[in-house]
């Protein structure tokens, strides 16, 4: 499947002319992975988005990470398939991993998209910009979104068994 096919699958991408997923696509890396491959850890920098050609990625948080007496080992927040983009924190503000991502199917095919050279696209194109930092927007919208309803469910589990 071609980079442009991968991009026009991501609701990140939407709206965007062939044109300009060309030049995404121009851009853009491949890289393949295996089951329990780390694609990079939380807290660390990071300047690439990621979008799933093929398999399986699971997005993890480590609480112990944030103090101690806290339970140690990552837990899977989500799980994402083909399609599906992730990485995109770092696009906005160039900080550390807010979580980590891990490859849960043998070979995971993601497209891989450097930040510096998406901004310049941005940059040099202000209607694509425009497009994608407003899809960028609302998908993160919706993972706050449903990261809120985790947050939801556990407060009223962990009320529930008091």
């Amino acid at each position: 499947m071609s980079v442009v096919n991968v991009l026009k699958q991501a609701d990140i991408f939407d709206e965007l002319t062939n044109t300009q997923l060309e030049l995404i696509g121009s851009i853009c890396s491949e890289r393949h992975y295996q089951a329990g491959d780390i694609i990079f850890e939380e807290n660390t920098p990071g300047d690439e988005l990621y979008v799933i050609a093929s398999g399986e990625v699971e997005i993890q948080v480590d609480p112990s990470l944030i103090g101690k007496d806290i339970r140690t080992g990552s837990h899977t927040i989500a799980t994402l398939r083909r399609g599906q983009s992730f990485g995109e924190v770092a696009l906005v503000d160039q900080g550390l991993r807010s979580a980590g991502a891990r490859c849960s199917q043998p070979d995971t095919h993601l497209v891989v998209i450097p930040r510096d050279k998406l901004m310049l696209l941005c940059d040099t194109y202000p209607q694509l910009g425009y497009r994608l930092m407003r899809n960028l927007a609302a998908d993160l919208a919706m993972k706050i979104r449903h990261t809120d309803l985790q947050v939801r469910e556990q407060i009223t589990w962990a009320n529930r068994s008091k």
